[in-house]
């Protein structure tokens, strides 16, 4: 960082100020999705960050980095948003569709377009980082952050995403390092019990030609209708969840019946766009309504793979997110 951009951004001059902030506006975005688990949120925030930024600047001393500073007040940007959405579980519960092997938690997600991925610096992470950035990008680490309490949340991601020492997170939450301390000990505990087992066969590579066939290959089948060749691509124990929805299938017989009633319900096969979604294959589902070509923007889903099958669906029953992935609104 340079003095003298700093001393004139601090003079009010807006350019120096794009300059001190600009190289971290990505990544600042994806922390707050980390924690708050909404990428219209994140963005959101994102404004808010670097409205405080410029409007505290004067107060900035400089005792940490810019990058430091910026994380600070994103953080609790993000939390202070958390407190004021707190809002009563609502029984979701959807009478059409069919028995879930069990009730899940319900969870406020939102998938992270990987177009927004693009561009994040290729620094490594901080010496106390414990999880790769791929991995802490995946929908399974997104869901399990979010079932930790707000606090917990944001002490996870700083020390073990970003690499913060203890003090270091300590000053920017306000707080002491034993509170810190005791902080991460509890989110890992409740954290790392949610995450998937790390002895299974690990995803093909993003954009490798497994990657391609496997993807392909359940696209082809979602678009002839073919629910016995979209079973067949799932692992014995693949889940199916819909995100804010409770219901959660395991299995290819209860996510095949699932599949099954879905088609039934809809009348016509969907047509897709493939896209990218937390670092993992997705799709933007269009739907025809009857006697029309035009097919409007019906739901998004993403892949988790597992070897060559997958392994997880995750059902964002709405096309509210297509613009952030830049998918169109219709197909004709």
């Amino acid at each position: 960082m340079s003095e003298q951009t700093l001393s004139r951004a601090r003079a009010g001059d807006e350019d120096a100020f794009g300059k001190l902030t600009e190289p971290y506006r990505r990544e600042l975005q994806l922390h707050i999705y980390r924690i708050v688990g909404s990428t219209q949120d994140a963005e959101d925030l994102l404004q808010e960050t670097l409205l405080a930024a410029w409007r505290g600047l004067g107060q900035f001393e400089g005792r940490a980095s810019v990058r430091a500073w910026l994380y600070q007040i994103a953080t609790n940007r993000s939390l202070d948003a958390l407190r004021a959405s707190r809002r009563r579980s609502e029984d979701q519960r959807v009478s059409q569709l069919p028995e879930p092997t069990r009730w899940n938690e319900p969870v406020r997600l939102e998938p992270y377009p990987d177009l927004l991925l693009e561009g994040l610096p290729d620094e490594a992470p901080g010496p106390e980082a414990r999880y790769e950035t791929r991995e802490a990008i995946a929908l399974a680490f997104i869901v399990g952050l979010q079932h930790l309490p707000p606090q917990q949340r944001a002490v996870l991601v700083l020390r073990d995403v970003l690499g913060y020492r203890a003090g270091e997170v300590a000053e920017m939450l306000e707080t002491t390092e034993a509170s810190v301390n005791s902080l991460v000990r509890r989110a890992r505990a409740a954290f790392e019990s949610r995450l998937p087992a790390t002895e299974r066969e690990r995803a093909p590579l993003p954009n490798s030609k497994l990657e391609r066939e496997i993807v392909g290959d359940f696209a082809e089948a979602i678009e002839s209708g073919d629910v016995e060749a979209m079973v067949a691509a799932l692992t014995d124990d693949a889940w199916l969840t819909m995100p804010p929805l409770p219901h959660a299938y395991q299995g290819p017989s209860a996510i095949g019946a699932f599949l099954r009633g879905a088609e039934e319900r809809r009348g016509a096969p969907l047509r897709l766009v493939a896209t990218r979604a937390n670092g993992q294959p997705a799709f933007g589902c269009y739907l025809s309504a009857p006697d029309s070509e035009v097919a409007r923007g019906f739901s998004l889903f993403v892949l988790t793979l597992e070897g060559h099958h997958i392994s997880a669906i995750t059902w964002f029953a709405d096309s509210s997110a297509f613009p952030q992935f830049g998918l169109p609104p219709i197909l004709l």
